[in-house]
């Protein structure tokens, strides 16, 4: 795989094209000067761009590109790599006939990373209910992103998620499963890999010499030295000396009801939480219009906004670009410390 470089554009799958995946991309394009955007390409359909710009009452040239050709393209026009399946552009009604676009676009924007034509790859969001209509198997993004990483590399991997503002990072170590099943699910292994992975990213990516994490408890008080349930005394604190004997700055289990105030979250780099609302409900409090979805672990940059489709304002002009933009900056900070000696 060819190493990232800020001189290569990012690529950008358009998600769902029901959503509002087009609307921030046109209105980021629009601020482009503004924002100091890093140039992207968009890997959609060129014709339902084109309409939704129409529909914003945007003046953006949509111009069919190849990816090569993005960087000197994308001042005067919005470069796009065209799909070979169309999609039905219909603003607010999700369609099971686009789902074959949908996945193409992220098929082809990871495939153009990794062969070095792209410096990372930036996601708009999906609606998971048209895609399993239409036989995709995955849970979500960041499961289907893993098999296309092991598919490109023949090495298995394991997605981390990160929601990442300007004021705190988190990590869920189970994500979207039942609360019930969190404990269950939890292992030694599973929490210490999280933290290795964290650790190597924050290095690898992020330009953090030595990470500090911060491992949240499962339980009020974290556990309360087993009065308040055992998990956090048998499963969290093993992982955490566990890492710590390989050199890794970790702490914890914390109690999580004061490990998020300001004071505190100058102590650490990153949170690593037992379970997704324990990371998700804090990351979005402080930063909700700038968090993005990082996914730590595969062999490419991967970012994200940290927002659904939004259906219901999908065409309207209502979405806000902040989260996508925030995305794209992120995408090309991670590029350039990625070639940074380790």
């Amino acid at each position: 795989m060819t190493t990232p470089s800020t001189r290569l554009p990012l690529a950008v799958s358009c998600g769902e094209p029901s959503g509002i995946g087009p609307d921030i991309i046109l209105t980021a394009w629009t601020m482009r000067a503004e924002s100091d955007l890093p140039p992207f390409f968009c890997v959609g359909d060129p014709a339902q761009l084109a309409a939704r710009a129409r529909m914003l009452n945007f003046d953006v040239p949509v111009t069919i590109v190849e990816p090569g050709q993005a960087m000197a393209t994308f001042a005067d026009a919005l470069p796009v790599v065209p799909l070979s399946h169309r999609v039905e552009e219909r603003p607010g009604t999700p369609l099971a006939g686009n789902a074959a676009g949908t996945i193409e676009a992220i098929d082809r924007a990871v495939a153009l990373t990794v062969a070095g034509e792209a410096s990372g790859v930036v996601t708009a969001p999906i609606a998971k209910k048209p895609l399993y209509d239409a036989g995709f198997a995955h849970p979500g993004h960041t499961e289907y992103l893993a098999e296309l990483a092991a598919s490109h590399t023949g090495t298995r991997v394991r997605p981390v998620m990160m929601i990442a503002g300007p004021r705190l990072r988190t990590i869920p170590v189970t994500i979207h499963i039942p609360l019930a099943d969190v404990p269950v699910a939890l292992t030694t292994d599973l929490i210490a890999e999280t933290i290795r992975i964290a650790d190597g990213d924050l290095k690898r990516r992020f330009g953090i010499a030595r990470p500090r994490i911060a491992v949240a408890g499962l339980n009020p008080h974290a556990g309360e030295d087993g009065a308040l349930g055992t998990e956090d005394t048998a499963i969290v604190a093993p992982a955490v000396d566990q890492v710590r004997a390989e050199g890794i700055d970790a702490s914890g289990p914390l109690p999580a009801d004061t490990m998020f105030h300001a004071a505190a979250r100058e102590t650490y780099d990153v949170a690593v939480c037992m379970y997704h609302d324990q990371a998700l409900i804090p990351a979005k409090a402080l930063d909700f219009d700038l968090g993005v979805n990082v996914t730590l672990g595969l062999p490419f940059i991967r970012t994200s906004p940290d927002h659904g489709t939004a259906f219901a304002i999908a065409g309207t002009g209502a979405a806000r670009p902040a989260s996508f933009i925030a995305a794209l900056t992120m995408a090309a900070q991670m590029a350039a410390n990625g070639r940074a000696p380790a």
